[in-house]
């Protein structure tokens, strides 16, 4: 099991896990991207190459690194590491997510602790994430990477659910 940039050599595990994620109602809240209409697998995986360096970013986006989590050649999930802290009081430095046939199998956790080493080498001390408060997944993953509950938000719009966020202080290894 390996963290590894994003590439055209796993492109049919990627699409697979696509399919899965279109019928995952928690994609909504934190989605695996597809490439767009008539956009070739190698300039979608070209663009989070950009987004790494910082170029090209849509408006509010800051600077990120994506790796997937590979086992065996197949696709099991995605993490990205913001590269500095975003606008939003709701999103924090690292996301990621599991294609559903891959969840509570423990993957999940293993891809956050080997992110955490990763944005320790970008220069990161501490690092926040977020989650919905009735992610329980996710609050076990955070949690099980020592993450510590700083507070609950509330929504910022009718209707969005509340938000928990966590720190993470990154160890000297």
């Amino acid at each position: 099991m390996e963290l590894v940039l994003p590439s055209v050599k796993y492109k049919e595990s990627y699409l697979g896990a696509l399919e899965e994620a279109k019928t995952d109602p928690g994609n909504l809240i934190s989605k695996l991207q597809e490439p767009k209409e008539n956009e070739t697998f190698e300039n979608f995986v070209e663009h989070f190459y950009d987004e790494m360096k910082g170029v090209n970013l849509p408006e509010g986006y800051v600077p990120a690194t994506m790796f997937w989590l590979i086992d065996n050649d197949e696709f099991i999930g995605r993490i990205q590491i913001r590269h500095k802290e975003p606008d939003s009081i709701r999103s924090g430095h690292i996301g990621y997510y599991v294609r559903p046939s891959k969840r509570k199998m423990g993957y999940g956790k293993k891809m956050l602790e080997m992110a955490l080493l990763e944005a320790k080498k970008i220069g990161f001390e501490k690092v926040l994430l977020t989650c919905n408060d009735d992610n329980i997944g996710s609050i076990r993953i955070i949690e099980s990477n020592e993450g510590v509950l700083e507070n609950i938000i509330n929504g910022e719009k009718e209707g969005e659910r509340k938000k928990r966020r966590y720190w993470i202080k990154l160890k000297n290894k």
